[in-house]
């Protein structure tokens, strides 16, 4: 399931936001853009928004690999060939920056491009005409928008010989760098709750949604295949009939290795639930204040945030995972949401449960995704 051009990111970190900033600067001109960022944080969704949000919108977004393709059949596909200009060329074939015209081509990997394909690159950033292999002459002016995409680091490889320095600053006129998923962990709950609406819709399957111990393992959890990697667990355990909640077993059958650590690193010792399990019953079933019952003895050191962790955790559960829900639960004005969050941040107690939600939060809100 690709991108499309009415997709958006999912998330209100603060990091998330700065990118739809920097897209929102981007889209007000046709300057070239290098987004930069691990491989699966997004970067092709990033390029589809700067472009719905342009002047060009109307006309073609045309996306390409560069990775891993021989230089004959990339420099084709880019500039199109002319018939009989090698075998299997039966037929002239307009190449993607024709197609791209008065639109945007979105050049991923750009970082993989040999020198010689640099070069044709350059040539056409100072010219805008295109050559089709085979031909003698050349096509009409092109106005295309490049994005651009990497995961390397270009200035390591302009160091090494390896990418033009010139083609980079005529890449790099406005840079974008997409934040890896661990970056952003107070989004995670979010993208995860989306997917799995998403993919439930695709396999007209039963809508899940985690509980308060599977949100913490996901959010403990380094994510190191960023976006791309959520998402492939969200449709996993959709397709395996993870049923209406997802508990840490279900998790466990669908994550890879790393997950064991983030179950481990967040397992709670039978007294840390024992106190946690008393301390919840104070405060949602015999209605006392968190403030009271839970923040004063932890400030006096009489619990500890392993306990503190765990009561919050047993809230997300209750509540779906929606952090303004758990400050009613709990007994607090709706003035302490900013206070409760802060404490939690403070202090180190696991502040990435602070944006938490889940379908029920967020049933209402559009479709948007990383």
């Amino acid at each position: 399931m690709g991108p499309k051009a009415s997709e958006s990111f999912v998330g209100d970190s603060l990091a998330i936001r700065a990118v739809r900033e920097e897209v929102r600067y981007a889209a007000r001109s046709d300057a070239k853009v290098l987004l930069t960022g691990d491989s699966g944080v997004g970067k092709e969704v990033v390029a589809r928004l700067v472009h719905a949000e342009s002047g060009r919108r109307t006309c073609a977004f045309v996306a390409m690999n560069c990775a891993g393709v021989p230089d004959s059949l990339l420099e084709s596909e880019l500039f199109g060939h002319a018939r009989g200009s090698f075998t299997g060329a039966y037929k002239s074939r307009t190449g993607l920056l024709e197609q791209a015209d008065r639109g945007t081509i979105f050049m991923d990997e750009v970082g993989e491009m040999s020198p010689r394909m640099q070069t044709l690159l350059l040539r056409f950033f100072e010219t805008g005409e295109i050559q089709r292999v085979g031909s003698e002459g050349l096509q009409p002016h092109v106005d295309a928008r490049v994005i651009a995409a990497t995961n390397r680091n270009l200035v390591e490889r302009i160091n090494a010989n390896e990418f033009r320095e010139d083609l980079y600053y005529r890449l790099n006129v406005i840079h974008i760098r997409v934040p890896a998923l661990r970056e952003r962990r107070d989004d995670i709950p979010l993208l995860f709750c989306h997917f799995l609406r998403l993919y439930a819709a695709q396999y007209q399957a039963v809508v899940s949604h985690p509980t308060g111990d599977a949100l913490a393992i996901v959010l403990e959890y380094d994510w190191p295949g960023n976006v791309r990697e959520l998402k492939n667990v969200a449709e996993r355990l959709v397709v395996r009939g993870a049923g209406p909640a997802i508990n840490a077993a279900a998790l466990s059958s669908v994550m890879g290795p790393g997950f064991g650590a983030a179950a481990k690193a967040l397992a709670a010792p039978e007294a840390v639930v024992d106190v946690a399990n008393t301390l919840y019953k104070r405060v949602v079933q015999d209605g006392e204040s968190f403030w009271r019952a839970v923040y004063d003895p932890f400030m006096d050191r009489d619990i500890t945030r392993g306990e503190l962790r765990r009561v919050v955790s047993r809230g997300l559960e209750q509540t779906h995972g929606n952090c303004k829900m758990l400050v009613r639960l709990f007994n607090m004005g709706a003035g302490d949401y900013k206070r409760f969050l802060n404490f939690l941040h403070k202090h180190g107690c696991n502040p990435r449960f602070q944006q938490a939600r889940t379908p029920l939060a967020d049933r209402d809100a559009s479709a948007r995704i990383a």
